[in-house]
């Protein structure tokens, strides 16, 4: 079974060489229609493509100024344009949605598309239709996608799961969310500075017969996980390295530091 890597260095000023010589990720990053994490403006450095995922489109216009309170509002804005807006557009306020157009933001109106969030809508585009863009070794970054109503929450926390076979991360102010798919071992590299010490480890969709961990306080050794029976939340990470390994698809989550 392979084994794939994960880090949380997006949340670095600067990401470094990966120490594994593993291939450098190509960083997309979704904002949705939820209060913007602290560190969006970080995100938006490391990310070669921006989408709103609709209202997100409100969010980054109201929001992004008050992270630079010492700089002009309609300067932060300019400077934060994102490339592409699409939804359904029942949330994006109009004079919103007319700034970015004059600014040459690409509009995708899919309101005829009712079966599929907004989410959903911006992660197809990026796999299959976004040009320019490096898709061998892909990352979407998904900004406001926990916190708010709880629909939401599992509607984002589905779309991880149809679109397993990419990685993509969805990020609070407080923490971050990805999958662990179970056709992979799994080694998590713990950005101490940034990230922890509280985590979790989630079966979703299907109960976990056996997984195995190290690196936590309260390690997996062939453990079963389900929903009414045990699960791994409050867990603790007590180095700067996770390795998981399950039969069932896994979400793991860390706590982000507030600097």
């Amino acid at each position: 079974m392979d084994l794939m890597h994960h880090s949380s260095s997006f949340l670095l000023p600067t990401i470094p060489p990966d120490p594994h010589h593993c291939p450098s990720l190509t960083y997309a990053l979704v904002l949705l229609n939820q209060s913007l994490p602290r560190f969006t403006p970080l995100l938006w450095k490391h990310g070669q493509l921006r989408l709103c995922a609709d209202g997100g489109a409100n969010r980054l216009y109201d929001e992004m100024p008050l992270l630079f309170p010492l700089e002009d509002a309609s300067d932060v804005r300019c400077r934060y344009k994102p490339d592409v807006i699409k939804g359904d557009m029942d949330s994006i306020r109009t004079e919103v949605l007319d700034f970015y157009m004059s600014l040459g933001t690409k509009i995708i109106d899919k309101s005829h598309d009712q079966d599929t969030t907004d989410l959903h809508k911006c992660v197809t585009y990026i796999r299959d239709v976004a040009p320019n863009l490096d898709k061998s070794n892909l990352c979407i970054l998904v900004a406001g996608a926990l916190g708010g109503r709880f629909d939401h929450e599992m509607g984002n926390l589905n779309v991880i799961c149809r679109f397993s076979s990419l990685r993509i991360v969805l990020l609070s102010d407080d923490s971050l969310i990805h999958l662990l798919p179970r056709t992979h071992r799994h080694e998590i590299h713990i950005q101490t500075s940034v990230e922890g010490p509280h985590c979790g480890l989630i079966p979703l969709g299907m109960p976990s017969r056996s997984s195995t961990t190290t690196g936590l306080q309260w390690d997996l050794n062939n453990t079963e996980m389900r929903f009414g029976g045990l699960i791994s939340t409050s867990n603790i990470v007590t180095g700067d390295k996770v390795t998981v390994q399950s039969d069932s698809d896994l979400l793991w989550t860390i706590s982000i530091k507030k600097l």
